[in-house]
């Protein structure tokens, strides 16, 4: 089997980012037989579908198989969302005893934190990417679990399960006033201003 012709940076970020997809879908496949709510079962399978089509296409482009550039996730039930924010008895957290005191909750929220992480890794991967075709499936990769973990924030959002902490109205508007826009005119070269330019050896 040919496989592309890669650095040693892309195919150690490559080997992570695989191996932690393996997790990932092995993770959901565990947590569902303990899930409860209809909606967060359908959610975690069309998940776990998109994250082994998304596995495949990745091997099989590094195997130089010519597979097209895989499409990003989409949230089948993808609507207006408009975010709960504030605290509103939130319940105790402590670490379960046994597997079978998962709930639903628990469950969505490692859904939630393995798609951060997926994110992180492969954002990461992204960067460290020669091959362009590879960096473009890596981009997107990062992408679509940025927009798996928005669709599992929506779920426990509207749940109460995540809830979103916010800064009294004075404060956030006392911090966000400290960034004003920069003004820049026809003349000014910041370049030039500093007397020689930082990219010359």
């Amino acid at each position: 089997m040919m496989h592309r012709h890669l650095g040693a940076h892309e195919t150690m970020e490559i080997h992570e980012v695989l191996t932690w997809s393996i997790n990932a879908i092995n993770q959901f496949q565990l947590y569902r037989p303990y899930i409860k709510d209809g909606q967060l079962r359908s959610i975690l399978d069309h998940q776990t579908a998109f994250m082994v089509q998304e596995y495949n296409n990745i091997v099989g482009l590094l195997a130089n198989r010519g597979m097209e550039q895989g499409r990003g996730y989409m949230d089948p039930a993808r609507q207006n969302f408009t975010p709960m924010y504030g605290l509103h008895n939130p319940s105790n957290e402590s670490p379960n005893s046994s597997v079978r005191g998962l709930d639903d909750r628990e469950i969505a929220s490692s859904m939630l934190g393995a798609h951060k992480s997926s994110a992180t890794y492969r954002m990461h991967a992204t960067l460290e990417c020669a091959d362009p075709q590879l960096r473009r499936t890596m981009m997107q990769a990062a992408n679509s679990c940025a927009e798996q973990a928005y669709e599992v924030f929506q779920y426990m959002n509207a749940r109460g399960y995540y809830q979103v902490p916010t800064l009294q109205n004075q404060t956030m508007q006392a911090l966000m006033d400290i960034y004003q826009p920069h003004a820049m005119n026809g003349t000014y070269n910041p370049l030039s201003a500093m007397g020689t330019s930082p990219f010359r050896q």
